[in-house]
């Protein structure tokens, strides 16, 4: 095959980023670039060669679209006289598209009619979640027909989920007819955390028990037994669980009903292609730490000092669902747990959310090493153990994910 590499792209809602890496089986980074700020403008791209070029610029002419954000990275990675290995399509194995919500596909899955139109059909189930990358998906479709597009789903890695997890207690025809139960999501950085830290101890991947924390401004947490899914914090939708940068969490499905009286009307946010109840808006995008302080910004709430009794507040809040989630799920893992694994942006780099979950977490034999937590990531490191320099305190560990290199490794491996 003269064609070497794979395109990983990561859609959010506000930002797209490209990542290019060798097709081989450890694939290696060739080059990044990122557009963040498309519905916050000014929009910005950075831009990484490997050691040779950084660059990071505020777009003068205004990038309100997942595809107009793509067209331009793809276009200013082309157009890189120091990037050799990827001048064109013609230079791509894969182009390897992360969507969050997968529905009830259980693997990665080759774009063609049929899944694509499995995929369409998806989008009334994650509206909010699916839009962008499938705006990309149909780009690529169009413009470069001749890349095998693959879709990565957050969802598959929970389909070993029991169904007395993953079942609603509601009417099970309406249920079933509307695809209405528990899926999962951040399943790509799950699979990254399982595979990294079972090499990490040295134990096999199937013999692997994990609590399992990807904490960033989605946040979510995972029980792995075995190497398996057994449960996860979010459910039907990402909104589930944890509370978030803009996202309540699990609060009394009610709630929102007493919030407004147009909570099942369309939210003014709402376009012709994607349709947004004024509930859901006010869920995912109107809550969560910003509703409380103003910010989305977590270093500002969790520090030492914090600036505000509200600020505090986000933080505790934070700490205390955590904390349930740890054990309920230490519980369930019936005390064998290999490692409680931090991870995502905010759990790889928040020193005092680390100490204060462990520290609360005591009386399950998990204890921290101050120095070793204040030092946290380095460099390239992608496992660090934190754990309390103890015979008998549990593991604790920060784990570098990326769901990026997580695509293009499977890609590899099941192609």
């Amino acid at each position: 095959m003269t064609r070497k590499s794979i395109l990983s792209v990561n859609a959010g809602s506000s930002s797209i980023k490209i990542t290019f890496y060798t097709f081989e089986k450890t694939p290696k980074v060739i080059a990044d670039a990122q557009v963040s700020g498309i519905t916050a403008p000014p929009a910005k791209l950075k831009y990484t060669l490997g050691d040779k070029k950084r660059e990071e610029e505020e777009l003068k002419e205004p990038v309100n679209t997942p595809q107009g954000a793509f067209k331009l990275l793809l276009e200013h990675c082309f157009k890189d006289s120091d990037l050799l290995d990827v001048t064109s399509s013609d230079d791509l194995a894969y182009i390897c598209h992360r969507i969050v919500h997968g529905g009830d596909f259980e693997s990665s899955a080759v774009i063609n009619n049929e899944t694509y139109h499995q995929l369409e059909q998806l989008e009334d189930l994650a509206p909010l979640h699916n839009y962008s990358a499938l705006e990309i998906v149909r780009l690529c479709r169009k413009e470069l027909p001749n890349v095998q597009s693959v879709t990565f789903f957050d969802t598959s890695f929970h389909k070993t989920l029991p169904p007395y997890v993953t079942t609603y207690p509601i009417d099970q025809e309406i249920a079933k007819s509307n695809k209405l139960r528990k899926y999962g999501f951040h399943g790509i950085s799950y699979s990254f955390i399982l595979r990294s830290v079972a090499e990490y101890l040295n134990k096999p991947v199937d013999k692997t028990n994990l609590i399992a924390l990807h904490i960033g401004s989605g946040a979510s947490m995972c029980a792995i037994k075995d190497g398996k899914s057994i449960d996860t914090s979010m459910g039907l939708t990402p909104l589930a669980g944890l509370p978030g940068a803009t996202r309540s969490g699990d609060i009394d499905p009610s709630l929102v009903f007493h919030y407004t009286s147009e909570a099942g009307k369309l939210s003014p946010a709402s376009t012709k292609e994607m349709h947004i109840s004024t509930a859901e808006e006010i869920l995912n995008k109107k809550s969560g730490w910003k509703a409380l302080t103003g910010t989305t910004d977590f270093s500002q709430i969790g520090v030492e000092d914090p600036a505000t009794p509200q600020h505090k507040l986000a933080f505790d809040i934070l700490v205390d669902r955590i904390v349930g989630f740890v054990g309920n799920y230490f519980v369930k893992l019936d005390g064998q747990v290999d490692a409680m694994v931090f991870a995502g942006g905010i759990g790889e780099k928040s020193v005092l959310l680390r100490k204060v979950v462990v520290e609360k977490s005591r009386s399950l034999g998990f204890g921290i090493d101050a120095t070793a937590n204040d030092k946290g990531l380095s460099g390239r490191q992608t496992v660090v153990d934190i754990t309390a320099k103890s015979e008998i305190a549990k593991r604790v560990l920060i784990c570098q994910t990326d769901e990026q290199y997580e695509m293009a490794f499977n890609c590899f491996q099941s192609h």
